[in-house]
């Protein structure tokens, strides 16, 4: 069985904070990529350079092939191609940090329903606050700065119950192959994304050789943080701290994301959230919130 310890040393907490401040980031960094290159290819690139340059160094992970190419193909193709054109189809980059991190609730639920981990009724009441929320931010769609479309705000929606399921499959892989290497499996997971995104660019994009040289500075950069630090840095750090800690310890993190993620939106892209979005945020993030710490909160209350 997978460590789980009561309490997390300084080390697992450093590692926390630094995928808080990696993952935030990203969201503009997703944004101005995409102003470049197109969603599918984005998809590509990056995993080509989270994978190809390091098989001959990395081995394969010892864990069942199964868990590979699933982890793959949801987180990889399932999470980031969906972001990727909700972000194109006009999510903003800030609100899309918020609304991916509903992944806390819905991996609580996915863990209730098919890994039977107890869940208690003000859990439950987080949850109904947090789709509140969720409910206000859908109806503040919009065109303009801060705002987003409907159909982006859906889709980093889908990707976050991806996300929420690839936090179960690595919980279930450290059950079953406890102590493997979240490196490695990081790594050959990307290179089972790549072929499919090629897939995909090809196919919908029809993306040629062009492309590629009309790719700029900037955009190569942005390629290559999505790559070395979003996946392979914080995706080896976040699935560290999976294998040691139980999900419903580790998933509270990500409700920093979103602090990183709406302060560099609104400094890089000038989206300042409206009234309706802050009280949508504020009813997802209590929610969030009470999901994770409403139960500790009470006990003390009732001392």
């Amino acid at each position: 069985m997978p460590e789980s310890r009561q309490t997390m040393s300084r080390l697992d907490y450093a590692c926390a904070l630094v995928v808080v401040l990696i993952w935030g980031v990203n969201f503009a960094v997703m944004k101005y990529a995409l102003q470049n290159i197109t969603p599918m290819l984005l998809g590509a690139l990056r995993y080509a350079a989270a994978s190809l340059p390091l098989l001959l160094f990395v081995r394969v992970p010892r864990v069942p092939i199964r868990f590979v190419l699933a982890y793959g193909l949801v987180q990889g193709v399932g999470q980031f191609g969906l972001l990727f054109v909700a972000i194109n189809l006009g999510m903003a980059a800030g609100v899309a940090s918020l609304v991916l991190q509903t992944q806390a609730m819905f991996t609580l639920i996915l863990a209730a329903l098919f890994m039977g981990e107890r869940t208690r009724p003000v859990q439950w009441v987080g949850v109904i606050l947090a789709t509140a929320g969720l409910g206000l931010i859908a109806a503040s769609h919009g065109e303009g700065p801060g705002e987003m479309t409907l159909i982006g705000f859906s889709l980093t929606i889908a990707a976050a119950l991806m996300w929420a399921i690839s936090n179960l499959l690595v919980r279930h892989v450290s059950a079953i192959a406890p102590g493997y290497d979240a490196f490695a499996f990081i790594v050959w997971t990307s290179l089972v994304a790549l072929p499919v995104f090629i897939a995909l660019t090809v196919s919908f994009e029809g993306t040629s050789l062009d492309d590629l040289v009309a790719i700029t500075w900037g955009g190569w950069a942005t390629v290559f943080y999505l790559a070395v630090a979003s996946t392979l840095v914080a995706y080896s750090l976040w699935t560290y701290l999976l294998k040691r800690h139980p999900s419903s310890r580790i998933a509270p993190f990500s409700l920093l994301v979103p602090v990183v993620g709406l302060a560099t939106a609104a400094v890089t892209f000038d989206e300042w959230l409206t009234p309706l979005q802050w009280l949508g945020a504020l009813g997802v993030l209590i929610g969030l919130m009470v999901n994770q710490f409403g139960e500790r909160l009470l006990r003390r209350v009732w001392r």
